[in-house]
């Protein structure tokens, strides 16, 4: 099976071989978990987790990957997350971000939204049974309301691959998760531009919102920011090779 795997272009054969055994029931069905990987379909998907923040995200198929880097944008959030927060994951996808500063301040209350019925379906398995609450809809209209001008900590991990870029993912990227999940337009930064322009009406004062882009992204992003109305910083993981960008409302 490694030798398999490792024809197939998996860098870290034999780990996806131990994770593809402990998920099988049986022969068959290991059998074809490693067809399926071979083919190209993300581990995360055949098994049906993604591990993120040390904790085992439920994923479906057709639902984004969280990436390791993402973990330093939750590092962030949970510097500025305190008891009580209101803390809203926005383009939830699975809803992993969210999850992940619950673990870390399980005292706050979370809010998970997404436009893809699938990844809230996803998000639900994941975010309600530690109490938050999920929505469908498009960015801000998703949300109850009632959080306008609430909003501690705005998770806010929006797709920023430019759409000529696309093409150049890898293709367990390119080919099994929806465009719409990587499509940040024509700089990789639109749907950034959308959240920003309405996220001084959403936060509360003091209130912040954390954003990820490259490192070549973040300047124009910071100016995005600025514009807004939000005081931005931008900080980074040397380890993750991740750049997080923050919005603070004064």
């Amino acid at each position: 099976m490694v030798r398999t795997l490792r024809a197939a272009g998996c860098v870290f054969a034999e780990d996806e071989a131990d994770l593809l055994i402990a998920a099988a029931r049986d022969d068959a069905e290991l059998t074809h978990m490693v067809e399926q990987r071979v083919a190209g379909l993300p581990i995360e998907h055949i098994v049906g987790y993604a591990d993120f923040c040390g904790l085992r995200i439920l994923l479906d198929p057709g639902v984004f990957v969280p990436r390791r880097r993402t973990e330093h944008l939750v590092a962030e959030a949970l510097l500025l997350t305190r008891p009580g927060s209101i803390v809203v994951d926005l383009c939830c996808g699975s809803g992993a971000l969210g999850v992940a500063v619950h673990a870390g301040r399980p005292d706050i209350t979370l809010y998970a939204a997404d436009l893809d019925p699938i990844a809230v379906a996803c998000a639900r398995r994941n975010v309600e049974p530690i109490g938050g609450q999920v929505t469908q809809g498009n960015l801000y209209a998703a949300l109850p309301p009632a959080l306008r001008g609430h909003i501690d900590v705005l998770l806010s991990n929006v797709p920023y691959v430019p759409t000529d870029e696309i093409a150049f993912l890898p293709a367990e990227a390119r080919l099994h998760e929806p465009h719409t999940t990587l499509d940040g337009g024509t700089d990789g930064l639109t749907i950034l531009r959308e959240v920003a322009a309405e996220a001084s009406h959403w936060l509360a004062p003091g209130g912040s919102m954390l954003t990820e882009t490259t490192e070549a992204q973040a300047p124009v992003a910071a100016a995005i920011l600025t514009e807004a109305g939000l005081t931005p910083r931008i900080t980074t993981s040397e380890e993750l090779y991740a750049t997080t960008v923050i919005g603070t409302k004064e």
